[in-house]
């Protein structure tokens, strides 16, 4: 893009980029609509995309935005009344909803995983990339002030070397609940062991070499489709290992820790979005606690991504961030079905996030969602 076709797409940006809501479970209705509140300088939720009739009534009227069903997402679309989708469907129906946005010039923020195929997230990555909108994947920690502190402490040598990081991330999910069918893309190493993964490849800045998976059922009828756990060993770069254990029928943990030569540094919880957030880091037995407290997460994304767009500028998380990790998680898939150790091929990752990112905004409310109960019991 030359500098006047630069001047003159920043001086057709809209004031307020528009959004389009697409999906409104509970995530959708309990964190991602509330935080428009808290960035209304940059972003303005202009429409909403559902399938259901009384939550197109409900929060409609709730927002004062127009609602659309599926059906009508194309019209949407074309209609120019939108600058870009926040798709917050299943991770399987991800492609259906970013593909048709793109090829009409609307930019996307996509909720992670970017996709469950590997297969659908380059589709998607690669229709962004051809009709030139912007991609962004829904990482909300990197612009969380308590993870960019933890990876500026690592790599500033507060613990020495980072040589290992564990993290477990479990939670009990109802019966019900989307995250529990296969055909939707569910599963705990699709929903939240993604965290963990994503953390560990922003402590280390590098990107695994070979990864090996164990994943059980139980007895658990709840988990007739996907696992009730998936433990997983990553091996990065100069000799450094990652583990990791996220489930679907345990208690509610979030936390990580990256061990070091010198120290340790804690994350307790580390992967909250509705509450604080808490930092630890031991040396020679003295420790030090930081308590980073809750803020909009959601509406830093917004806010970030609306810049993106109007500076004409890659989003860090970008598209390909959300499908290196993407290929990851197959390729942990593969190796608890198979039994065996996965290599995987090297991909560059030119661009990490950074302390620059943090953005801080009140936490918003949490409105009483409509027809979308909380996924975990506890």
């Amino acid at each position: 893009m030359n500098l006047l076709t630069k001047l003159l797409h920043l001086g057709s940006a809209p004031d307020r980029v528009r959004f389009a809501v697409v999906g409104l479970g509970n995530f959708a209705q309990t964190a991602i609509l509330p935080a428009f509140a808290n960035a209304k300088d940059k972003a303005e939720l202009a429409a909403l995309v559902t399938s259901d009739p009384e939550k197109a009534s409900k929060l409609s009227n709730e927002y004062k935005v127009a609602a659309y069903s599926y059906d009508d997402y194309a019209e949407l679309l074309r209609s120019g009344k939108v600058d870009a989708v926040y798709i917050a469907v299943p991770n399987s129906e991800h492609r259906a909803f970013a593909e048709p946005a793109a090829r009409a010039k609307v930019h996307v923020l996509c909720e992670k995983p970017l996709a469950y195929s590997v297969a659908d997230a380059r589709a998607i990555y690669n229709c962004c990339q051809k009709h030139k909108v912007r991609l962004m994947t829904a990482y909300r920690l990197h612009f969380e002030e308590g993870n960019l502190a933890a990876i500026a402490a690592v790599h500033s040598g507060q613990i020495g070397e980072a040589r290992l990081f564990t993290s477990v991330h479990t939670m009990q999910v109802a019966a019900d609940n989307v995250r529990l069918d296969a055909s939707l893309g569910g599963g705990p190493l699709e929903d939240i062991g993604i965290y963990c993964l994503n953390a560990a490849r922003y402590i280390f800045k590098a990107e695994p070499e070979a990864v090996t998976a164990v994943a059980v059922h139980g007895k658990d009828r709840r988990f007739k489709e996907v696992p009730e756990a998936v433990a997983a060993t990553l091996r990065f770069p100069k000799d450094r290992l990652a583990t990791f254990l996220c489930g679907f029928g345990e208690t509610k943990v979030s936390e990580y820790r990256v061990i070091g030569t010198e120290g340790i540094l804690t994350m307790d919880p580390a992967f909250t979005w509705n509450a604080a957030i808490e930092q630890t880091i031991t040396q020679q037995q003295k420790s030090k606690t930081t308590v980073f407290k809750h803020r909009d997460q959601v509406a830093a994304e917004l806010i970030y991504f609306s810049d993106c767009i109007r500076q004409n500028k890659d989003p860090e998380p970008s598209g390909w961030e959300g499908l290196l990790d993407v290929r990851i998680i197959d390729a942990l898939r593969k190796s608890y079905l198979t039994q065996r150790t996965i290599k995987l091929p090297p991909l560059a990752k030119k661009t990490r996030p950074t302390r620059k990112q943090s953005i801080e905004r009140k936490a918003a409310g949490k409105p009483k969602a409509v027809k979308a109960p909380a996924p975990s019991k506890g």
